[in-house]
């Protein structure tokens, strides 16, 4: 409706200055009349990623899932139109947000107002996800986050987004309970003392209010006796750092981005500080991290939404398609996200029979994915547009190894805890 108010205003001033039916026409939005444009060879797909700045590492693995997915789909003809009656190929619109929000959102405007796309992915980060997720309603085009979780995104009632990443509260939740586990088997005691440091961002809100809700549900457990926040980006943990420290804690649990998660735990280790369980919340088996820091990232454990080492035939398929097309392995949990988002919204796109946006997003709301690489194998999105599929947690072992060590039958090696000095 708003697009189509648009085109009228500017049919009605390019006529009061005399202008010409094709300067008209030239005037109008590409994503006129919710719709591609008649004659459409291809798919038109928005994907806005960082490819610069500091989240460039996980925007580049969501790209290259996202590029997989496209490739695999291309390969076998495309996605068939049932209204056009004939298949047709998926065609990557990209752009570099270059980890800045302000220009997230307007490559994200972009993309669905001058690109002809039926649908944008992307919005890696809290950050950048937030930015971006203001647009999708604004102009009634789909819009399906690979890499944000907060709950601010979807608890707006926004009807045109989605996302591939179960709730950051439940990561902070599911992270808790795992602890509990190790309590109820004997490697923990009760009653142990956390810290935890938290990014000053939604994520870090809703990971840390996960955590103290598992706890207020089982008292008696744990017990939280320091928490503060930290900026994105600082060069500089150690004031924060040695608070943890002075509090004398048993557990540390930070929520971080993957550089901010490299720059505090190797000024933890410089620090000689200990603790009988760490984890940097979703950030732990990076092949960056590991690499930066070798033996001193051992034992700490994330949760994460998808690992390699899951159980599943096309988990199996997706690490071997994604070497292939690579030359690596997947680092971390990053391409799988994308990867998946991207097959959703190509079946939702066969389901609606159309290019019609709204079709498509209506047609978003009841897909089933039932062959996801993500836990549970099903990909579905909630009624306020986010999947709800479990975490598994995972421990860096020396060697380079990590094993998948929750939930027990998904398991790939047990617990090492508490982690050796």
């Amino acid at each position: 409706m708003m697009e189509n108010a648009k085109s009228a205003q500017l049919m009605q001033r390019a006529a009061a200055f005399g202008l010409g039916l094709l300067t008209i026409l030239a005037l109008l939005p590409s994503g006129c009349g919710n719709r591609a444009k008649p004659g459409t060879a291809e798919i038109r797909i928005g994907v806005i990623l960082p490819m610069t700045g500091r989240e460039a590492k996980p925007g580049q693995y969501q790209k290259e899932g996202i590029e997989l997915a496209m490739q695999q789909i291309n390969q076998k003809g495309g996605v068939f139109v049932r209204e056009l009656d004939k298949k047709l190929p998926l065609r990557e619109v990209f752009y570099d947000d270059g980890s800045d929000q302000a220009r997230s959102a307007g490559l994200v405007e972009r993309a669905m107002t001058s690109d002809n796309v039926v649908a944008v992915l992307g919005g890696y980060s809290t950050a950048l996800g937030e930015a971006e997720s203001v647009m999708p309603d604004r102009y009634q085009t789909p819009w399906i986050t690979t890499g944000a979780a907060a709950s601010t995104i979807f608890s707006r009632g926004y009807q045109w987004a989605f996302g591939t990443l179960s709730p950051t509260d439940l990561l902070g939740y599911t992270t808790a309970q795992f602890l509990g586990t190790l309590v109820d088997g004997g490697k923990l005691r009760k009653g142990l003392r956390v810290a935890l440091a938290l990014e000053n961002t939604d994520h870090g809100v809703d990971y840390g209010n996960g955590i103290r809700k598992w706890i207020e549900e089982h008292p008696g457990y744990f017990q939280v006796v320091f928490s503060e926040k930290f900026d994105l980006g600082s060069p500089d943990f150690s004031g924060l750092l040695q608070k943890v420290k002075n509090v004398r804690a048993d557990i540390f649990l930070a929520d971080a981005h993957l550089q901010d998660y490299i720059t505090m735990h190797r000024q933890y280790t410089q620090m000689g500080m200990y603790h009988q369980m760490l984890s940097y919340g979703a950030r732990g088996p990076e092949r960056d991290a590991r690499k930066a820091m070798g033996d001193a990232t051992n034992y700490i454990f994330a949760g994460i939404w998808w690992s390699k080492d899951l159980p599943y035939p096309q988990a199996k398929r997706f690490v071997e398609d994604y070497k292939t097309f690579t030359g690596r392995e997947p680092d971390s949990w990053y391409p799988a996200t994308a990867y998946d988002a991207t097959r959703a919204l190509g079946a939702a796109i066969e389901k609606a029979g159309s290019l019609n946006r709204t079709a498509i997003r209506d047609a978003l709301r009841s897909t089933d994915l039932k062959d996801s690489l993500l836990p549970g194998q099903v990909l579905r999105f909630g009624k306020n547009g986010q999947v709800n599929t479990p975490f598994v947690i995972v421990q860096n072992k020396p060697d380079g190894k990590t094993d998948i060590i929750y939930p027990q039958d998904a398991a790939t090696g047990q617990a090492i805890a508490p982690k050796p000095k």
